[in-house]
């Protein structure tokens, strides 16, 4: 068979001197990009970020959407505090894959970071420094002092908010960063100020003298969200308290009343025993005396056998069981205090472990402190802020720091008969944040916010509200979120908000000869102030200027005859997470926002931070919750499970990391994290999601290089439908469509739902299988080899353009740099592919495509055995299909591109796969390939009638050219 119409030889004479050595290069349609395989993401990102700041693109963003519905979503304040960590990196990346794949879904997505700027992390910070250096500033006067400190933490503030931002931003992560909120800007305290005021309407907020936890490094009191939890060794004591009037129940039991009877009690905290008032027993147990000689021990029946064990190598006797009713009221002896106590029952007793008595120190426990309100005891506390005792216990403890008294106490106690027994142990305890020191609990005048007082406006309290909305009005990401939150509020105490500190927002609270002053009134008058001057002026102004918006004639809550000149401000300060916990209105509804925010996204240490305080104060001051959606991810730990420091040495630091990968891998690696629970991580992990980045980017430079001479326009959305609706649904054009149309619906869907490692996922199989090891395999021969302008080549480009733009927009929300530079590669004349609109793509999936890629993956093997028998490139083979239904008839024109042989022959009397050796066959020497239509010229040359036809409408092209 003879190809008509054109010679080869006349072909191979005509085309240059290498082709005539048999090369057919200029004639090919061979790829070319200005998008290169080498990344240098270290050096582009930057360059990426300058161009975006000056075109604004965050603000286009928003203006593009701003007439859709909107999506509000609120960022946590991190502190203004260090350099960004890793678990920076991942919270901020996540609430950027938020933000981006809202506006790709359509939404108005407007984003403020924010900084959480006053408290204890700063201030500890400050004062290190200034202690180090011996600052002037600490021989001030004490508020020239504080206003010097506060000026100090202002500017610490500020500048680690600008090094943060950068940071944030380095990551590629975007945001309103020209504007952020502050909780130290004017507006954010007297907003602030206005929550406040709106519980102390309710009658939520009170002042009383009960313990917190405090510490004593800092000499503040501390919110549980303040505390960090360390291994610290201790010592644990069983000691006997000696009953006062063992007559009476001796002679009730008919014991020798001439033998001491001792109340045996189990403490870890030796220090408390000198606030000792009462001991508590669970009047519904039953208690044994056991006799050992010399005493009468009382504890309780189910734990008596473990007490002898710890105490003794000889079993005591058991005399006689004895109600806990019957202990009740009976009084003993303090061991080393001359003061007497009083045996009471309490249903937090339990017989768990210890000995069912329980010492009570009202002053140094929230159990021991509701037992003594209850039973009218005085809240006792004899230690000083600083962790010393005060000198109304015994001589030799006076002055004496709690830590350094625990072994005298245990000492005396062995020295004067009362010990029974004392070991050490390790346990996990409370320490402060900052300082990471161990905290007591310690009953101090405090600022408090009851969560079960019923409000005025409703008649429910925060708690009863706050489980409720948990149970039925948030939506949780992961659910289980649901079940730790409600945990945290169903058992919290009230919460302290006052502060013993400098660096932070006062609360507006006055001094005067009758107590404190401090109305929903007053407080919404200095709100005014602070809005004008900011909260330095309550340490700067008197009274009647701090009050020169208030009006008691006005104010029915005003005290008669108050005198505004009598009056002076208290220092206390907010407990930062009040701050934090009102953004909701400081940030939110200041932007004009009416209803809930839809998400807020933190680690999981904010179900007792951030997340529950907030709930607490919107709850508080408009009765509903802040929220829709809850999203929780967990820690960073490394690859052993041990939480990530620097002091542990084994944290990554972001710098690092992002001159060594850039800020797209990283961001790769964040996308496929099954984030919910603790996150391990790896310098490897990096490497891994480095090569998987490079083979995202070798499909994008595929796609982009044969889409060089494409020139026709597509922009057009009722142009791509028009295209898409036309595809011969048994082409691989219609395949890969078709499988685009599913990744972008299920990757949009998964968006909707947060779920980002499954559309991460989705891309990352997409690029690797479906594109590359399939599709851009299977037309790189009509891509390089068909005349330019040949139907077929034409219509793949078509397909390649649709799927190129659907991908890059995809990617976009993970890789915002890399699909921004694929996408101006492909169009330098536009802004970014963030501005460009979403490619719809929505084809229908044609079934029968199933069957084909059954019988290719048959193919596949029956072509890997044929290995053994020397057929290494598959275009030497050709396949003998068995097709008796006829099923692969409607495909047959691309099964030889879609298997990679070089023919494909059809049978419908055989159901089985044959490879045909076809290296006898005559090859084309322009594509290699050996179809039945090569054939030889005068010359010697071997071309295929395809490739003959291509080169020849090259050669036209020369010619006219």
């Amino acid at each position: 068979m003879q190809n008509k119409g054109i010679k080869n030889k006349d072909v191979i004479s005509s085309v240059s001197t290498e082709t005539s050595k048999k090369t057919y290069k200029e004639t090919l349609n061979l790829p070319k990009t200005p998008f290169s395989m080498r990344a240098n993401l270290a050096q582009q990102e930057p360059l990426t970020q300058k161009r975006w700041k000056k075109q604004e693109l965050y603000h286009k963003l928003q203006e593009k959407n701003a007439a859709n519905p909107s999506f509000i979503f609120h960022d946590g304040p991190p502190y203004a505090n260090g350099d960004i960590h890793i678990g920076h990196l991942l919270n901020k990346v996540l609430k950027d894959f938020v933000l981006r794949s809202q506006l790709l879904l359509g939404k108005a997505c407007p984003f403020t970071p924010g900084w959480d700027c006053h408290g204890l992390p700063i201030e500890h910070k400050v004062m290190t420094t200034l202690q180090a250096n011996k600052d002037p500033i600490l021989n001030l006067p004490t508020n020239e002092q504080r206003q010097a400190i506060r000026k100090a933490c202002q500017n610490y503030a500020k500048g680690f908010i600008k090094t943060q931002a950068k940071q944030m931003q380095s990551l590629l992560t975007m945001a309103d960063y020209e504007a952020p909120y502050l909780t130290m800007s004017k507006h954010f305290e007297s907003r602030t100020l206005e929550v406040f005021a709106s519980l102390v309407k309710e009658g939520l907020v009170y002042r009383q003298l009960k313990p917190v936890h405090w510490s004593l490094e800092n000499q503040t009191a501390l919110a549980e969200a303040e505390l960090e939890y360390h291994d610290k060794e201790d010592v644990a004591i069983y000691l006997g308290f000696q009953l006062k009037n063992t007559e009476t129940l001796g002679n009730s039991l008919g014991l020798d009343t001439t033998k001491p009877i001792k109340l045996a009690v189990w403490t870890t905290t030796p220090w408390t025993l000198p606030a000792n008032l009462a001991i508590a027993v669970n009047k519904h147990e039953t208690y044994v005396i056991l006799d050992n000689t010399t005493n009468y021990v009382v504890v309780a029946k189910p734990l008596a056998d473990a007490f002898q064990e710890k105490i003794s190598e000889n079993k005591w006797q058991i005399v006689v069981d004895v109600p806990g009713s019957q202990l009740c009221g009976l009084q003993y002896q303090h061991p080393f205090c001359q003061r007497e106590g009083q045996v009471y029952s309490a249903d937090f007793v339990t017989m768990e472990d210890g000995t069912g008595l329980v010492h009570i120190a009202p002053g140094h426990g929230q159990e021991d402190y509701q037992l003594g309100q209850k039973e009218g005891l005085e809240v006792y506390c004899p230690v000083t802020a600083k962790g010393c005792f005060d000198e109304s216990v015994p001589d030799w403890l006076q002055g004496q720091h709690i830590w350094k008294a625990n072994p005298k106490i245990v000492q005396y106690l062995q020295d004067n008969g009362h010990l029974f027994k004392q070991e050490t142990f390790n346990h996990s305890y409370p320490h402060d944040w900052r300082s990471k020191t161990p905290v007591i609990f310690r009953s101090t005048e405090q600022w408090f916010i009851s969560v079960d007082k019923p409000l005025k406006n409703g008649g429910k309290s925060l708690r009863d509200m706050a489980l409720e909305a948990i149970r039925s009005e948030i939506n949780f990401v992961p659910d289980w979120g649901q079940k730790r939150l409600y945990g945290m509020l169903e058992n919290r105490p009230d919460w302290c908000i006052s502060r013993q500190r400098s660096w932070g927002l006062p609360i507006p609270a006055f001094q005067s000869e009758n107590g404190l002053f401090m109305t929903q009134a007053s407080i919404e008058a200095v709100s005014k102030v602070f809005a004008e001057e900011g909260s330095n002026a309550w340490f700067e102004q008197d009274s009647e200027s701090l009050l020169r918006y208030y009006d008691p004639s006005a104010d029915p809550d005003c005290p008669k005859n108050l005198k505004i000149a009598d009056l002076s401000p208290s220092f206390d300060i907010f407990d930062v997470w009040f701050e934090s916990g009102s953004s909701w209105f400081s940030v939110i509804e200041a932007q004009g926002h009416k209803r809930e925010v839809d998400l807020y996204l933190e680690g999981s240490d904010q179900h007792r931070g951030w997340f529950h305080l907030s709930l607490l104060t919107a709850l508080g001051a408009k009765q509903k919750a802040p929220y829709k959606t809850l999203l929780t991810h967990g820690f960073i730990v490394d690859k052993d499970g041990k939480k990530m420091s620097k002091s542990g040495g084994n944290a990554l630091a972001v710098a690092e990391l992002l001159k060594s990968y850039g800020a797209e891998v990283s961001r790769w690696w964040v996308g496929s994290l099954k984030f919910e629970n603790d996150i391990k991580v790896d310098i490897s992990f990096f490497d891994t999601a480095a090569d998987h980045y490079r083979k995202i980017r070798n499909t994008l430079r595929f796609l982009l290089s044969n889409l060089s001479d494409f020139e026709q326009n597509r922009e057009d959305p009722h142009q791509q439908e028009a295209f898409i609706k036309q595809v011969d649904p048994n082409t691989l054009d219609a395949w890969i469509l078709e499988r685009c149309s599913e990744l972008q619906k299920n990757c949009l869907e998964a968006f909707k739902t947060y779920n980002f490692k499954q559309a991460h996922q989705m891309l990352s199989l997409f690029c690797q299988e479906d594109l590359s090891a399939i599709y851009c395999m299977a037309v790189k021969d009509r891509l390089y080899c068909d005349a330019k302008v040949a139907p077929r080549r034409v219509h793949c480009q078509n397909t390649i353009w649709m799927v190129f733009h659907c991908l890059c927009k995809l990617l976009s929300v993970f890789l915002p740099h890399t699909a921004d530079e694929a996408f101006l590669s492909l169009h330098p004349d536009k802004e970014s592919i963030h501005l460009s609109s979403l490619v719809i793509i929505n084809k229908k999936a044609n079934p029968k495509w199933a069957r084909v890629f059954a019988i290719r993956e048959e193919a596949l093997k029956k072509l890997e055995e044929a290995k053994t028998q020397g057929i290494e490139n598959t275009l030497d083979a050709g396949l003998v299909l068995g097709d008796p239904k006829d099923e692969l008839q409607p495909f047959k024109a691309e099964l030889a591109d879609l298997f990679g042989v070089s023919r494909v022959t059809l049978e419908s009397k055989i159901d089985s796969i044959l490879v045909q050796d076809l290296r006898e066959q005559p090859r084309c020497e322009r594509s290699w390939k050996r179809d039945e239509t090569v054939q030889q010229d005068s010359d010697g040359h071997w071309l295929s009638k395809r490739d003959a036809e291509a080169v020849a409408m090259f050669l036209q092209k020369v010619k006219t050219t």
